[in-house]
């Protein structure tokens, strides 16, 4: 059995730093607009892979146990006790969590231990709601330090190409991070990633020792009114005119795009009444920060009887950040990056009864006591240049390291 952790709301709060982020404005990514500066929490679950089990199955027990009906997703009155204090739950999965569910190898150690691999928050709502964030103050943010040079980075993609040559995967999705130092209040610079443009899962979730702050465009898995869909990303260009045309017509962005399509609806037919799964938009172009990025649509009736334990191991890790096939991609990954993925390239979002909806954590960044964490890349498949993955990782980072490093 799972051995993860859960508290009531009381903790233990230190003087300075991220130790006092419990007690500031509530704001999770996908939070209803009304509730979020009206949450106070009751309850939260750590888990972490260290503990074992099954982290899906905990984290759905300790849900249903406070009131928020997950057993059934297609039917949320199943077992549902009605508790008029309970607005929702926030929950984060990281990409090691994903793995463990997946049966992968997790990948090398987090750079940012003080985070869980798993985290619920059990929120209620409050009369008196709480003020704005406010500005940094002594903020000052330290030199970038990347986990691997652009030529390790080029190498990784170059052996990625070598395993698709033999036949072992037709896509892996390779992830660079990089660290700085920081002083003073974090969760001030955290919170203004949720404005950047395009930032559909823009918010922040907060613990002891560690912060979360996430500008991600991408819909990992939502749940309304029966069903079930996802929203994958992938293929970037710059936001110019001519950017935009490149990506239209790019062959090689278009096949990339399409391998995930079809995991993505392998995924869902797990979840789905049989039959029902459909592709409602194909390679739509949107726009995130300065870059153009291709996203689909895709839906399907949820099959009777699904609880969110079962939607959590067919989703996670999320295909656009793993590869294809999934697993073979997994073990490639965890044999190529030289850190693990921390905050980055999991789930973050909110459930609440008769609604679940997150956001895959890429353009995500985490806080621990005295470093700021950031991941970053892309898809890898045989007709990648090494030195333009390159470039395509460092222009996804570029807009959150902007913004973080002004005072």
């Amino acid at each position: 059995m799972a051995r993860g952790k859960s508290t009531e709301r009381t903790r233990k709060i230190g003087p300075s730093g991220v130790e006092t982020l419990p007690h500031r404005v509530i704001d999770v990514p996908a939070a209803p607009p009304g509730c979020r500066h009206r949450l106070t929490e009751r309850a939260r679950l750590h888990w972490r892979t260290s503990d074992g089990g099954d982290p899906a199955a905990t984290v759905q027990a300790f849900l249903t146990a406070h009131g928020l009906p997950v057993t059934d997703l297609a039917d949320p009155t199943t077992g549902h006790h009605p508790d008029d204090r309970t607005c929702g739950a926030a929950l984060y999965v990281s990409a090691a969590a994903g793995a463990h569910l997946a049966g992968a190898p997790t990948g090398p150690p987090s750079p940012a231990p003080a985070l869980p691999d798993l985290v619920a928050v059990v929120y209620d709502h409050t009369d008196t709601p709480t003020g704005p964030t406010g500005h940094p103050t002594g903020w000052w943010v330290g030199p970038w330090q990347p986990s691997w040079t652009p030529r390790a980075h080029a190498a990784a993609v170059r052996a990625v190409h070598a395993a698709i040559g033999r036949g072992d995967v037709y896509q892996v999705n390779l992830v660079g991070h990089a660290t700085a130092r920081y002083t003073g209040d974090p969760l001030p610079a955290l919170s203004r990633l949720a404005a950047l443009p395009g930032a559909r899962y823009g918010g922040t979730l907060t613990g002891d020792g560690w912060a979360i702050g996430c500008a991600s465009p991408e819909t990992l898995v939502e749940v309304t009114a029966g069903r079930v869909l996802t929203r994958p990303i992938k293929g970037t260009r710059p936001a110019t005119a001519a950017g935009r045309r490149d990506l239209l017509a790019s062959a090689k962005e278009r096949a990339e795009h399409i391998m995930i399509v079809d995991l993505e609806r392998h995924d869902l037919a797990h979840l789905a009444r049989t039959g029902t799964v459909t592709v409602d938009e194909l390679y739509a172009v949107r726009r995130w920060c300065d870059l153009w990025q291709a996203e689909s649509t895709i839906s399907a009736t949820v099959a009777d009887g699904l609880g969110l334990a079962d939607l959590l191991r067919a989703v996670c890790p999320g295909g656009s950040v793993t590869g294809a096939p999934k697993l073979a991609a997994l073990h490639h990954i965890a044999a190529l990056e030289p850190v693990g993925r921390g905050a980055g390239m999991g789930a973050l979002g909110w459930i609440a009864p008769g609604h679940l909806d997150l956001g895959l954590t890429i353009r995500t960044v985490a806080a621990d006591p005295d470093r700021l964490h950031l991941w970053a890349g892309g898809g890898i498949t045989w007709d990648s240049d090494p030195d333009a993955e390159v470039a395509e990782a460092a222009a996804k980072a570029a807009p959150l390291r902007a913004l973080l490093t002004t005072g």
